[in-house]
């Protein structure tokens, strides 16, 4: 595979102590600390009230990292193709929906079953930035979020125009989080162009490898990297927090990871 050659004009993220891209630059770089804190999702206020009341955590956080990124690059959100990444979706809404159906009365919602299938966010953010752009709806287990960078990257450059990728998990509730242990809500967004424009501040060369992938020095970064899949792309981020360049490896397949050059 020929390495693909793009351009990063915005982020947005939104996890455990970690209220936005800005915010927490300090921690990711290194020069502040990274206190845990339960993940704060403000409201997803670009919907229509009767759409905000439905929604849950997934969407939530869809929306605060997108639009965040959309900010950052000064890009019209209506106008944009995007790939939504996630491992498992509404994973309350599927408890909930499981409980019922272990009951004796197994009448589902017409909310729930709504709010149930994996593209849900991507519909309820074409409903909050009118955006007709096509989108896509994908899962990989723990190589997601290298399955999203590769969709969007793809779509980037063979469309010629920018694509939004959206990367985001959230925690089962028990008895399935013990299968499936991911401790928060953890999200990222990143806005790529086939091009630089006026808002980028990062070229990003990627390609499949089999090359030893980076972790996290920090201990409570490395935890989050290992145990939530969409944060899988914490030692990119460290890097760009950083304002440096060179080469970072982030988790893909077994034996196939993504190795990412980062220049300016």
């Amino acid at each position: 595979m020929s390495a693909l050659q793009l351009y990063l004009d915005g982020i947005g993220l939104c996890g455990p102590g970690m209220a936005g891209w800005e915010a927490s630059r300090g921690a990711l770089a290194g020069s502040a600390e990274l206190v845990l804190a339960p993940t704060v999702l403000p409201a997803a206020e670009a919907l229509p009230p009767a759409e905000r009341r439905r929604v849950g955590v997934p969407i939530k956080l869809a929306m605060a990292i997108g639009f965040e990124a959309v900010r950052q690059a000064g890009a019209d959100a209506a106008n944009l193709p995007a790939v939504f990444s996630s491992t498992d979706g509404d994973c309350d809404n599927c408890h909930a929906i499981l409980e019922v159906l272990a009951s004796d009365d197994r009448q589902i919602s017409p909310t729930r079953f709504h709010n149930s299938v994996h593209n849900a966010p991507s519909g309820y953010w074409g409903i909050a930035t009118g955006c007709r752009a096509p989108s896509t709806s994908l899962c990989a287990l723990d190589a997601t979020f290298g399955a999203g960078l590769l969709e969007a990257a793809t779509q980037a450059l063979a469309n010629r125009q920018p694509c939004l990728l959206l990367a985001y998990d959230t925690p089962f509730p028990e008895p399935l989080a013990s299968l499936r242990p991911i401790p928060y809500p953890f999200g990222i967004a990143l806005l790529l162009r086939s091009e630089r424009s006026a808002a980028t501040f990062a070229s990003l060369s990627i390609e499949l490898g089999d090359e030893v992938t980076n972790t996290c020095a920090d201990a409570t970064l490395e935890n989050l990297r290992q145990n939530i899949p969409a944060a899988r792309a914490l030692p990119l981020l460290q890097m760009l927090a950083r304002g440096e360049t060179g080469r970072v490896v982030i988790d893909y397949l077994q034996g196939l990871n993504l190795a990412i050059e980062v220049g300016a």
